[in-house]
């Protein structure tokens, strides 16, 4: 499998960051996960002409090619951070690279909720019609106290959180395997309803 794990936020020092950096290697011989920032993206602003800025079309294609998504956001007064809401509007607007596209919602915290509200507000706006991505459910990865969670080398040591995480993560391989085959099996079966005798 193949995921694109986009940081949520343009925070230069960011747990979220250090939780998808730890992901990309814990499961390197289960998954090929590529780190995207977002970081560098314009603020969303509905463009005069059909012109998309060179580094969203860059997103669009990464999320188009892969077999699904993995979104790690920290938590800013009860949301996500401004810069990953932006992102998803340029999504929305210009592409729809994230509809039918299996997502896994992560987030760390330095309180105890590990971005709760934010990921709930997450799910929301990947919910919405113009996005339409397919959220793994009844799961949420909720990393608090995230400042004490990594060591030097970048290895999650809360070993509760660590089997939660090799959980999810065994679950979201499932999830994206079966979404794929029923997503071909959606487009089989357009394709045989579509067939008629008296064309």
């Amino acid at each position: 499998m193949k995921y694109l794990a986009i940081v949520g936020t343009n925070s230069d020092v960011s747990t979220n960051r250090m939780l998808l950096q730890f992901m990309q290697k814990h499961f390197s011989s289960e998954a090929e996960i590529e780190l995207y920032e977002i970081k560098d993206l314009p603020a969303f602003n509905e463009p005069e002409d059909s012109d998309v800025p060179e580094k969203v079309a860059e997103l669009s294609d990464k999320i188009l090619k892969a077999n699904g998504v993995i979104i790690a956001t920290p938590e800013y007064d009860h949301a996500i951070p401004a810069v990953l809401k932006s992102a998803l509007e340029w999504i929305s607007y210009t592409s729809q690279a994230l509809t039918d596209k299996p997502v896994l919602i992560v987030g760390a915290s330095l309180g105890t909720l590990g971005s709760s509200r934010a990921q709930a507000h997450l799910r929301q706006i990947l919910d919405s019609p113009e996005l339409a991505a397919r959220i793994m459910p009844s799961s949420e990865f909720l990393l608090g106290k995230s400042q004490g969670a990594f060591d030097s080398a970048g290895n999650l040591i809360y070993s509760d959180k660590l089997v939660e995480l090799d959980e999810i993560f065994r679950e979201f391989l499932l999830f994206t395997d079966i979404t794929s085959k029923l997503l071909a099996e959606k487009v089989l079966h357009k394709k045989v309803k579509k067939f008629t005798w008296e064309e």
